[in-house]
């Protein structure tokens, strides 16, 4: 008799690891399809988009039935005019915020450094410096069809749409919007929320 309990109680054991188990695998293997399909995680270098993001910062992001807006953060696969011409410059992605979207007119004043969109100043609470840096594309320019003009929060330390090397970015290159952080070194760990929203 007690041999049968003990019995029962290995066979119960061993079916309440196998259904754990099974349930790791499962879990294990949403996640990886998650990850390849749906959400990519990418890590920031250089200091463009501080002080929203800073280098080595990890983020998640998604391109899931996803259309560009204004303000949203993307990460885009090339720059300078989406080609590797020029061989001296990196060819990773970037990341930028979206400015403005096709048919809208941006419009920079340098001297003050505020940007407006359609005749309209943006309020840029995330901006660590005004947008006092020109580069060599002239304003006002209307962005064209299925395409974006992007700017770093950084303004003083970003190569953005105001440098014809990046100019206007085509939409086919974004490689996803900016859903929320993931890791940030200790340095720079209570400067900003975890949760982007509408950064």
């Amino acid at each position: 008799m007690e041999d049968k309990k003990n019995v029962n109680s290995k066979s119960a054991k061993s079916k309440e690891l196998i259904e754990w188990l099974e349930s790791i695998s499962v879990a294990v293997i949403v996640v990886i399809v998650l990850f390849s399909f749906f959400f990519r995680t990418v890590k920031i270098s250089g200091p463009s988009m501080q002080n929203t993001l800073f280098a080595n910062d990890r983020i998640i992001i998604s391109n899931m039935f996803y259309t560009p807006k204004c303000g949203d953060v993307i990460v885009i696969s090339r720059n300078y005019n989406n080609e590797h011409t020029d061989v001296s410059m990196s060819s990773e992605p970037i990341i930028k915020r979206v400015i403005a979207t096709e048919g809208m007119v941006v419009d920079i004043d340098f001297e003050n450094g505020y940007v407006y969109v359609d005749g309209t100043l943006l309020k840029e609470d995330y901006i660590k410096n005004p947008t006092v840096t020109k580069w060599d594309v002239e304003f006002p320019l209307t962005v064209g069809k299925n395409q974006l003009f992007v700017l770093g929060d950084n303004r003083m330390e970003s190569m953005d749409s105001r440098d014809s090397r990046i100019g206007l970015i085509d939409e086919r290159y974004v490689l996803g919007k900016a859903l929320f952080r993931v890791y940030r070194d200790a340095e720079h760990r209570s400067s900003f929320s975890e949760m982007f929203g509408g950064i």
